[in-house]
């Protein structure tokens, strides 16, 4: 796999048609190179008419671009992940994926739902584990889809369980998971980075737009010690949460359709943290998620019930 150095995520559940893929041409033009994706965004059509554009514009060429996509939860059959893999090849028109993520650990009923619940508001689940979903991605990579796989939401544990899995013919390369000062995820990261496992951070600004937000949240964009050490910078509260991922060699995805946040969450090469400052963010750690699944609490595989 290529170095990470920054990730674009082009994509967000909540922005209206069009959005999407003026999102993509907007962070490809202002030098991101890698878009993350996912078939339960419902927008990956979008971001491959913006990729098209682009590179038929003459900005890019496709080895340029690092694109990863997420297989959802209701194609974890072995059997239903190539389906779940050339949806999105489909929709993004592609021939193949530079890496591909099982999106969560937990397998749910196959169909046209997404998310199916029952009548108490919870997952409708299947019975699949996820070390047989994994043989299918290991397919993926075999049949020229995807160039990598990697995993999403997964726990130390479960990770182990693929590691340790009899027969094991890739293991991951990524591991995708929530993360910012208010969930550092260290023994995480150091758990994967010691296996040479890639860690990616979602949510890094702490997800602000997401639906489910209450009023009582907190806020990183807000935190005054995180305004402190910007204003110390000259910078926004969202480059100093970004540039503290990329100096814990942490892969990280921050999520915009507006084009100058775009370019300005691109503008933080040019200064760095101190060593005080980041174990002052990290300080700020209080295991809070912004995307905590909550509808599959009670699912064989959650992935949050244990510590890391």
């Amino acid at each position: 796999m290529p170095p990470y150095r920054t990730y674009r995520k082009a994509c967000t559940l909540q922005s209206p048609p069009g959005k999407v893929t003026e999102a993509v041409k907007a962070a490809i033009s202002a030098g991101y190179r890698l878009i993350d994706g996912a078939h339960v965004y419902e927008n990956e059509a979008e971001v491959g008419e913006g990729v098209r554009a682009m590179i038929k514009d003459g900005v890019v060429k496709r080895e340029d671009l690092f694109i990863v996509s997420k297989l959802w939860c209701t194609f974890h059959e072995k059997s239903m992940v190539r389906q779940g893999c050339e949806k999105t090849l489909s929709d993004l028109k592609l021939d193949c994926l530079d890496l591909f993520l099982v999106h969560w650990p937990m397998g749910l009923k196959a169909g046209s739902e997404l998310i199916p619940l029952n009548s108490a508001g919870e997952t409708i689940n299947d019975d699949t584990y996820f070390l047989e979903t994994w043989e299918g991605m290991e397919e993926l990579v075999d049949a020229g889809l995807v160039k990598a796989i990697g995993v999403s939401n997964f726990n130390k544990d479960q990770i182990e369980a693929i590691l340790n899995k009899p027969g094991l013919k890739y293991k991951p390369a990524v591991n995708q998971v929530e993360c910012h000062p208010y969930l550092t995820q260290e023994k995480l990261i150091h758990y994967c980075h010691s296996q040479g496992i890639a860690v990616t951070a979602y949510s890094p600004l702490g997800s602000p737009d997401r639906p489910w937000a209450k009023p009582e949240d907190a806020s990183l964009l807000e935190d005054p010690n995180i305004k402190a050490i910007a204003e110390k910078h000259k910078k926004t509260p969202a480059q100093v949460l970004i540039r503290f991922h990329i100096q814990r060699k942490v892969i990280v995805i921050p999520k915009s359709i507006t084009p100058h946040r775009i370019q300005e969450n691109f503008q933080v090469f040019d200064f760095e943290l101190t060593e005080e400052e980041i174990k002052t963010i990290v300080g700020f750690n209080r295991n809070w998620r912004a995307c905590p699944m909550q509808w599959s609490l009670k699912h064989k595989d959650y992935p949050f019930n244990a510590e890391f």
